[in-house]
């Protein structure tokens, strides 16, 4: 039964009330102060201030200890921030991380803080090992007895196995004697410290003997002392300013970077309390108030360290002497109980933390079967798969053999963490989200921006080659989380960036400051059924050219008599679509009564401020059986369970199958072409696409197209339903089909085809007359294309055109035989020039497939506007399908405001 003053009483009374060992959960105290008190003095506390003030003097030891202070101080303020805004569990910094920045970056953040946490174990266990041999080692310059320890680099390493397996062992055991253990270290480590400051006073002038180095030769070097002067100034004057020599004990020259690294790395335990999230009673509170608590105690501690040593120790005793304070203390056993006792607990506590992260990592299934075992549990919850994963890659670092080799790297990879953490906070202030509102406000984004900026130059102070180094693995690593996908159940804090700067300079685009020459089409595909729409659906993508991409799509029904939005469920199904088709398009969804009245919606709404469709694109009318894209389309081939990774249905279960041929359409021939007229009464351009699905694959893919067969894109400017008007003339319709012709010229899977303009001439109009005023037009405009002439118009009679008087045939007073004859002429004209180039074949694409004749891939016709009169609605859908018939993909356009510039 344990004594009522006993130390495992005081930890039963600091930890969970009532609660048998082990305790279920921690207190602020034994979860975070304890360990971080321990991390931070590290091996610092008692084996490395004298080396810090030995060669950088107190000034600048006091100036370092400040810069390290104000990073960490930083680094707290964001730490507590993120912690107090909400739920924290287990993987601390790891957690708070990827659960602001999103899988990727958080992961990878999460990992190199994992090895921060393995590299850390590893310098605390080396320290260790050379505060043993320094006293035991054969070679110690010490009574013989203590001479016991053989040394070198095998033994070394066999010294900090040994230990390693101590400190596994604790950690495989559990969180709770992890506790225990750590709280009897703080109580050694506490009074150890107290001795060595009563020493500092207690203690008179004495000198100390200096361990002999070899000379250049190999002889011995003559013996040397150091001096403890006691309180004196003239000590303290001689160790204000730096003096860097060689490290001792790896013969490297010593800098403000080296000096400065090995400091930091004994400051870098801030994260060892937040590491225990899983383990504390309430995560939210006790890491803002313990880790606040253990930063400032060790503050102090630290400064009055310096400054004791600066006023009682001369400059040879700090600088040849790592280990003075046993030297000069009351009863030298207790400095070495220290010792021992720091450098286990930072290492105990390191390799615990690095455990609890890769157990965070590998629950959240970011790395895949690399970390599986590092999901294995005991019947307690102890990660011991973790630890021992951990107690692996801790093996290897000892490899390393020197603590202050391994120094820098620590201290780079822990500054990464903590800039990781500031950018964290810094992102959710900046973001301005709402959810975004801890409890605890002592910050700002200035404090964060200033946080990252410092770790981000002392990592390169420090060592260059180390910092771009964890910089490129940490974008690596991003790089293969991205690629695998991950969760995004999380949250991504750039979706909230992204909408925060998106509305401001959304705000900032000014419809008023349009100019022509920076227009872009922005296009609204309304698709009815995708499984029929897909070749069109990727042919709209590469006309956008930049330029704004909406999906819209129309529901029939009326809210008034639905229980629920039949539209909302449907946006999942839509932006997978975007994903699988790799298109850059926004889904745009409503619910209408008539598909008129929802495409009047969407012309209207679509988009926000200066990004507004401009151009509606519709699929054709017309009696050809629809198909299923789907089937064909590798992007879209099914699982054979119809569901794709990650449990989510397939879009064959999502999208209705194609309509079968002749069942009733939800959109009648009369309103498909009052759409079209709406669309121009809203100042819209309007494409009509006809047989998108006989485009080649090569011209829609996403690469460059095969030079290995000719196309060619063609391009009819003019009215071929007008047979009177000026030969040559290109007005602003004609223009806008250039514009199109050509911005698809520009995408990748168009650069090897060839774009031809046909001209169509009177019969009384000269040849190359109109050609070299089109020609003259195309080098203003900046557009390189092959110029024909065809001659059009030869039935219609002088008193006919002079009847025409509104210029546009369908609108015009011709019969209907007569309309339809020309319209099959203009057709027949179409086909015999794509005929010329396919050997004498049918037009399109389905025709003239020999392997040296060209191929007419594309063509754009010029769209008539449809008639005044809603009654011939029905004519002149039929004359635009007599037109358009068996031309293979063609795309009808008319544009209705001016796209071009010939402006500098």
């Amino acid at each position: 039964m344990a004594s009522e003053n006993s130390p495992l009483l005081a930890y039963r009374l600091l930890g969970e009330e009532g609660a048998a060992f082990p305790a279920r959960k921690l207190s602020t105290f034994l979860g975070v102060v304890v360990p971080t008190v321990l991390s931070m003095f590290s091996i610092v506390v008692f084996l490395r201030i004298g080396f810090v003030v030995g060669h950088a003097g107190l000034l600048q030891a006091l100036a370092m200890l400040l810069v390290a202070y104000f990073i960490l101080a930083l680094t707290v303020l964001s730490v507590c921030a993120i912690a107090t805004n909400g739920a924290v569990r287990g993987g601390g910094a790891y957690f708070m991380i990827s659960r602001t920045l999103g899988p990727e970056v958080g992961g990878s953040i999460g990992l190199m803080f994992y090895l921060a946490n393995v590299c850390g174990c590893a310098v605390s266990l080396l320290g260790l090992v050379e505060s043993v041999l320094d006293v035991f080692g054969a070679d110690a310059t010490k009574s013989s007895g203590l001479q016991v320890l053989p040394q070198g680099y095998g033994w070394n390493l066999l010294y900090g196995s040994l230990l390693l397996g101590l400190v596994g062992g604790v950690c495989t055991l559990g969180a709770g004697l992890y506790a225990r253990a750590s709280f009897l270290t703080f109580l050694l480590v506490s009074g150890s410290l107290a001795s060595v400051l009563v020493s500092f006073v207690a203690v008179g002038p004495k000198s100390i003997p200096i361990t002999p180095r070899h000379g250049t030769n190999g002889s011995s070097l003559p013996p040397r002392f150091g001096h403890f002067t006691g309180f004196n100034s003239s000590t303290l004057k001689d160790n204000l300013g730096a003096s860097y020599a060689q490290d001792y004990t790896t013969g490297t020259m010593m800098t403000f970077a080296s000096v400065f690294a090995v400091l930091f790395n004994g400051c870098t335990g801030i994260m060892a309390g937040a590491n225990m999230s899983g383990e504390l009673k309430d995560p939210s509170r006790a890491i803002p108030l313990g880790t606040i608590i253990a930063v400032v105690y060790t503050f102090f501690i630290y400064i009055l360290l310096f400054f004791l040593s600066s006023f009682t120790c001369d400059r040879t005793l700090l600088q040849e002497d790592y280990g003075f304070f046993r030297a000069i203390s009351l009863w030298p056993p207790l400095v070495l109980i220290g010792i021992y006792a720091t450098a286990i607990s930072a290492s105990m506590s390191s390799l615990i933390g690095a455990s609890r992260i890769l157990q965070a990592l590998a629950q959240d299934d970011l790395f895949g079967v690399i970390l599986a075992p590092a999901k294995l549990v005991s019947r307690g919850g102890n990660p011991w798969g973790a630890v021992l994963y951990s107690w692996g890659l801790v093996q290897l670092v000892l490899l390393a053999g020197k603590l202050n080799t391994l120094a820098a790297v620590v201290t780079v990879f822990y500054l990464v963490a903590y800039a990781a953490v500031d950018l964290s906070c810094l992102s959710l202030e900046w973001a301005s989200a709402p959810n975004f509102r801890p409890t605890f406000n002592l910050f700002s984004w200035h404090t964060c921006l200033l946080g990252v900026a410092s770790c981000l130059l002392m990592m390169f102070l420090i060592s260059p080659g180390a910092a771009g180094g964890s910089l490129l693995l940490m974008g690596l690593l991003s790089a293969l989380l991205t690629a695998r996908g991950g969760p995004s159940s999380w949250g991504y804090v750039s979706q909230a960036l992204l909408f925060h700067q998106v509305r401001k300079y959304l705000l900032r685009l000014d419809v008023r400051k349009e100019h022509v020459k920076f227009w872009r089409p922005q296009l609204l595909l309304l698709v009815g059924n995708p499984r029929g729409a897909l070749p069109l659906l990727r042919l709209a993508n590469q006309l956008k050219k930049g330029g704004l991409y909406v999906l819209g799509h129309v529901t029939l029904g009326d809210l008034d008599s639905l229980p629920s939005d039949p539209v909302q469920p449907q946006y999942g199904a839509w932006l997978s679509l975007v994903d699988r088709a790799q298109v850059k398009a926004f889904v745009d969804l409503t619910l209408s009564p008539s598909v008129r009245q929802g495409a009047q919606h969407l012309l209207r709404i679509s988009g926000l401020g200066g990004m507004k469709p401009n151009t509606l694109v519709l699929g054709f009318y017309d009696d050809s059986p629809p198909q299923d894209h789907f089937l064909t389309d590798p992007a879209f081939s099914e699982p054979e369970d119809g569901t794709w990774e990650g449990g989510s249905p397939s879009l064959s279960t999502l999208f209705p199958p194609p309509r079968a041929p002749g069942s009733p359409r939800a959109l009648s021939p009369q309103d498909y072409v009052a759409t079209v007229a709406d669309a121009l009464k809203m100042n819209k351009n309007v494409v009509l696409a006809r047989a998108c699905g006989a485009l080649p694959p090569e011209r829609l893919s996403r690469g460059s197209g095969s030079p290995s067969q000719i196309h060619h894109v063609d391009v009819w400017p003019l009215n071929l339903l007008r047979p009177r008007g000026g030969p040559g003339y290109v007005d602003v319709c004609g223009l806008f089909l250039l514009q199109m012709a050509t911005i698809l010229g520009m995408v990748p899977a168009w650069h090897s085809a060839r774009l031809r303009i046909f001209l169509c001439l009177g019969p009384e109009e000269a040849p190359g007359a109109a050609e070299g005023r089109l020609r003259a037009l195309l080098s203003q405009l900046r557009i390189r294309a092959e110029v024909r002439e065809v001659v059009w118009g030869e039935g219609t009679s002088d008193r006919e055109q002079e009847e025409e008087v509104e210029g546009d045939f369908v609108n015009g007073g011709q019969g209907e035989a007569e309309a339809e004859s020309l319209a099959a002429s203009a057709n027949a004209l179409v086909r015999a020039q794509q005929g010329q180039c396919n050997g004498g074949g049918p037009g399109g694409p389905e025709g003239g497939e020999g392997k040296e004749g060209s191929i007419t891939a594309l063509t754009f016709l010029y769209l008539p506007r449809p008639p005044a009169d809603p009654s011939r609605y029905p004519r002149y859908l039929a004359l635009l399908e007599t037109l358009s018939r068996d031309l293979g993909p063609t795309l009808l356009a008319h544009g209705v405001t001016p796209v071009t510039c010939t402006d500098l």
